[in-house]
């Protein structure tokens, strides 16, 4: 039987976001941990269930008319190009990661990725969670984001950040 007091912390830093991580984004969250031991795990939805309506209203509160009027107009996106969308996605994060010195890997999971999420979690692996997305006026309003049902879900940090910017979610 093993002290589960002389096990090693997890050294694992999740992170979760919508869309390529820019190059700021990482030295950001590189920034966060002083520890050079420490991997990235980067996840990345492929998202085929755009909500229109919320999607539009964000957009709005943003000052994005012309953004709004463009998520009228979209379609949602078919299984096979939200998946080659996210693996795109995928690749530029981790390439910005290994540009950056850190070792990362990462795979894509379902629209909702918070059970994607709470497997990492019970796997025992994940010291902390950083989600990056761009502000959503209604989901972050109504605490409906990733961030805060990940808080709600799981016992490790969750951190939001908003992408390109040095707000915090």
């Amino acid at each position: 039987m093993t002290d589960s007091s002389t096990q090693p912390a997890p050294l694992t830093i999740v992170v979760l976001t919508e869309d390529t991580l820019a190059d700021a984004d990482v030295v950001k969250i590189l920034a966060l941990h002083d520890d050079p031991r420490l991997t990235y795990r980067v996840l990345v939805p492929a998202d085929t269930e755009r909500n229109m309506l919320v999607s539009f209203v964000d957009h709005l509160g943003l000052g994005n008319l012309r953004e709004a009027l463009s998520d009228v107009l979209r379609r949602e996106p078919a299984a096979t190009e939200a998946k080659s969308e996210a693996a795109d996605q995928l690749a530029e994060s981790l390439a910005a990661f290994t540009s950056a010195g850190a070792t990362a890997d990462g795979r894509i999971v379902e629209d909702d990725p918070l059970p994607a999420l709470k497997a990492a979690v019970a796997a025992g692996w994940v010291r902390e969670i950083v989600v990056v997305t761009y502000p959503h006026a209604v989901e972050d309003t109504f605490h409906r984001d990733w961030a805060s049902r990940a808080r709600d879900l799981l016992q490790v940090p969750v951190l939001h950040l908003y992408s390109g910017t040095s707000e915090l979610g």
